[in-house]
């Protein structure tokens, strides 16, 4: 059972410094009771923050404060003013302002921001999974917008957001040259499986495994771009992703012929490539965020990219000098040996699509592809969920949005600012949404019934 945690502070000081002169005294007992539930959850789990014992009408500022796993800060707040029975509930009263305004369950993760003064071009993921995000919310008196570390809380919380629910295992894999992380979930078994591939960047991401993994799927996350340049430029479609695959796929935990591939950005590009011309394995389905089907990777990763780079020269950037790579993959081209043919998909395919994606161009990508498969009759295996201003990194839900960030150019290691495109709001409603969709779609598709889909949580 969610336990409510709260501390509270020098009480009686602070009690006689309270600027708006509203003395909550321990005479009446009227002590601040801030209940956050559940206080362990995984990171897809909605919070419920409730304030009680405040006097009626009261100003108050709830702030979140994260440390990151590179010792940065990150903060978000909404101001808001307590009912006539002195309480504030998060889930269904408006913030006036802050970070985030409006009823918003999750505000004080979703519309997180690195704290003033901190370096520029940061982005916030969880890299090691088997730790939790610590997440502390404190109450303050008054409509605060800084100086939040100078002042001290009515009362304040924490809360452990974690990707690895209880019983999840984690396996380092390096077999056949392949690298990667595979995640089973608790139980018996057996499961379906997931190959998930992430894009540009490069390294070995875990934490959307992870999450597959405590939703009920077997999930290897996949390092296909290694920071090893030479190592990068020798994997082959025909090898490395097959193997990867067919490791999912193999495994004593995993229903064999129930195994999909799930994308984002350059990872779209793989995911389709193998989907379309691989007769060696044959994913039940596919998702797709962010991506496209132009520069399939039907050759060596090193000539995807040298590609990609001679087409450099159409890189934009923005009024604050920020890059923007959407035009490079402009126009769609017609010839189908620079793009995947979309009529040799035979797997249900969810295509994911931010209209405002300022990296790549998604949306012009995504009514190529639907035009491709509408002309070869498999437009029925086609799902598009598209979202009106929402960017490039639509990632698990209730993490925080960034516009740009900073990123470095695999051809080239240079170190630049990435426009992703994108606004809080409605990005974080994509992602809620999203997410959502694509766990109903894999279940859909990939468990036997609905009543095998095992249920977890922390």
């Amino acid at each position: 059972m969610p336990l409510t945690v709260v501390i509270i502070k020098h009480y009686q000081t602070q009690c006689k410094s309270l600027s708006n002169s509203v003395c909550l005294s321990t005479m009446v007992g009227t002590f601040p009771l801030l209940s956050v539930q559940p206080t362990r959850g995984l990171v897809d789990e909605k919070i419920q923050v409730v304030v009680r014992n405040l006097p009626p009408a009261l100003s108050v500022t709830l702030h979140s404060l994260h440390r990151s796993e590179d010792k940065d800060l990150w903060e978000a707040f909404g101001h808001y003013t307590s009912d006539g029975q002195g309480t504030v509930t998060v889930a269904k009263d408006a913030s006036l302002g802050g970070t985030y305004e409006g009823a918003e369950p999750m505000g004080l993760l979703w519309s997180m921001q690195p704290v003033p003064g901190s370096r520029t071009g940061l982005r916030l993921r969880k890299m090691d999974v088997l730790t939790p995000m610590v997440v502390h919310i404190s109450v303050y008196s008054g409509h605060m917008t800084e100086g939040f570390s100078k002042q001290s809380p009515l009362a304040t919380v924490f809360t452990e957001r974690w990707y690895m629910a209880p019983g999840v295992c984690r396996i380092d894999i390096r077999e056949h040259g392949v690298r990667g992380t595979l995640f089973l979930p608790p139980g018996p078994g057996p499961f379906p499986g997931v190959l998930d591939m992430w894009g540009g960047g490069g390294g070995l991401v875990e934490y959307r495994s992870c999450l597959l993994a405590s939703q009920g799927f077997v999930s290897m996350a996949l390092e296909y771009l290694s920071h090893d340049k030479n190592r990068t430029s020798d994997i082959d479609f025909k090898t490395y992703f097959e193997k990867a695959f067919r490791i999912v796929q193999e495994h004593p935990l995993v229903m064999k012929d129930r195994v999909a591939l799930f994308g984002l950005s350059f990872g779209v590009s793989v995911a389709l490539t193998l989907v379309a011309y691989s007769k060696v394995i044959s994913p039940r389905c596919c998702v797709c965020i962010s991506g496209s089907h132009v520069n399939p990777v039907n050759k060596a990763i090193g000539e995807v990219f040298r590609k990609m780079k001679e087409d450099g020269y159409k890189t934009q950037f923005d009024e604050e000098g920020r890059v923007v790579w959407r035009d490079i993959i402009l126009p769609i081209p017609t010839d189908l040996g620079e793009k995947v043919d979309m009529g040799r998909i035979k797997c249900p395919l969810m295509l994911v699509v931010g209209e405002d994606d300022q990296n790549w161009a998604t949306v012009e990508s995504a009514k190529d592809m639907t035009q491709m498969m509408r002309a070869a009759g498999n437009e029925h295996l086609l799902t598009i969920l598209q979202y009106p201003d929402a960017g490039h990194l639509i990632e698990p839900p209730y993490t925080p949005h960034f516009r740009a960030s900073n990123f470095i150019v695999p051809q080239t290691q240079q170190k630049v600012i990435m426009l992703w495109g994108g606004y809080p709001k409605p990005h974080a409603d994509a992602q809620e949404d999203c997410w959502e969709k694509s766990l109903s779609f894999l279940r859909q598709h990939l468990y036997p019934s609905p009543d095998s889909v095992p249920k977890a949580k922390l």
